[in-house]
């Protein structure tokens, strides 16, 4: 999810665990530096554009490494959060050794909920390294989401425009609840619209070997469908508002004779795991390029390199160039919004 999803997300459950034990701006600020901690990750430079997407999400979401580090963590919090009395008695120690068992709950909750609600999202995250190198990821939200953002952020200043134990922290306990229960919501409507894709593609006699459902930019009422089905992918969209019973599908090559061509090629091999086989392969100015089926839509993706230079063989290119693209906003969120309520208009292309 986007940082300040997860800022919000980390203030509200900080502020949630230490209720009246340290002054409520102490737990928000603490739990907010702490959910964006994971992300830090993204300031290493891993040696190619397609290494930087790939391994981003790695050890930095880790179950295991963050609760390893969520003690030392809190121990600091614990510290730095000692007021001035405690400061003064024993170098802080004093005041500070009753509340760190209680800053370490928060700090491991605050670490762990982060990569779990980034697993939510279709991106990819590597819940058990070092045990497994799977990246999870369900699906069910987009990684921006004003619906579920705003009830963490209402909760948190409410909390911190209140009193310690006063309506503030019960409205900060709700925020969590329904930011929480809309998760749970947006899992409920994949499922749904999983349903009626299987259907829909066994209708129309597509036997896909991979199928995507994941709700487009900003809401779950509009979901976008992807199909895998051999050298071909198919794309469909269903609007929970929509009154037709099937979903239409428009097919595109996925121009696999071009990985046989590149061979064994590093970044392509990456993409292919990372996007659990979600990527299509195409030419275009005299290279060809990989793109990630799952960020996006037809022809616009989010995350498209350029690997080699058209010839016979294909050069490699000495790394991958990034060359992703994204729908033009003019016509992009008109569509969005006019299909999302059912309105049966055809994708911009």
């Amino acid at each position: 999810m986007d940082s300040v999803s997860q800022a919000a997300l980390g203030a509200g459950i900080s502020i949630a665990v230490m209720s009246r034990r340290t002054a409520v701006w102490k737990a928000a600020v603490a739990g907010a530096v702490a959910g964006t901690l994971p992300d830090l990750d993204v300031l290493i430079d891993f040696g190619d554009p397609i290494r930087n997407m790939v391994l981003h999400r790695a050890e930095s979401h880790a179950l295991f490494w963050l609760a390893l580090f969520s003690l030392p963590l809190a121990l600091l919090v614990a510290r730095l959060t000692v007021g001035r009395a405690g400061s003064q008695a024993a170098g802080g120690i004093t005041r500070a050794a009753p509340d760190w068992r209680r800053w370490w709950l928060a700090m491991a909750l605050v670490l762990l909920t982060h990569p779990l609600l980034d697993a939510m999202t279709v991106y990819g995250t590597r819940l058990a390294l070092p045990f497994s190198d799977h990246p999870f990821g369900v699906g069910s939200i987009f990684i921006i989401d004003p619906l579920y953002t705003l009830p963490l952020l209402v909760g948190v200043f409410w909390a911190l425009a209140g009193r310690a134990g006063g309506a503030g922290h019960k409205a900060n306990l709700a925020g969590l609840a329904l930011s929480t229960a809309y998760l749970a919501w947006s899992f409920a409507a994949q499922q749904h619209v999983t349903a009626v894709a299987r259907a829909s593609l066994a209708a129309q006699g597509i036997a896909a070997e991979r199928l995507l459902v994941t709700p487009t930019a900003f809401n779950t009422l509009l979901w976008r469908i992807v199909a895998v089905d051999g050298d071909r992918y198919h794309e469909g969209f269903r609007s929970l508002l929509d009154e037709a019973p099937r979903i239409g599908f428009d097919s595109f090559p996925r121009g696999t004779a071009l990985a046989a061509e590149l061979g064994g090629h590093d970044g392509l091999r990456r993409l292919a795991f990372f996007s659990k086989g979600f990527y299509k392969l195409d030419e275009r100015d005299g290279q060809i390029r990989v793109s990630d089926l799952r960020m996006g839509q037809e022809p616009f993706y989010f995350f498209t390199f350029a690997l080699a230079e058209r010839a016979s063989p294909p050069v490699p290119l000495a790394e991958p160039i990034r060359i992703g693209t994204r729908p033009d906003i003019d016509s992009g969120l008109p569509w969005l919004w006019r299909r999302a309520l059912g309105e049966p208009l055809p994708p911009p292309r």
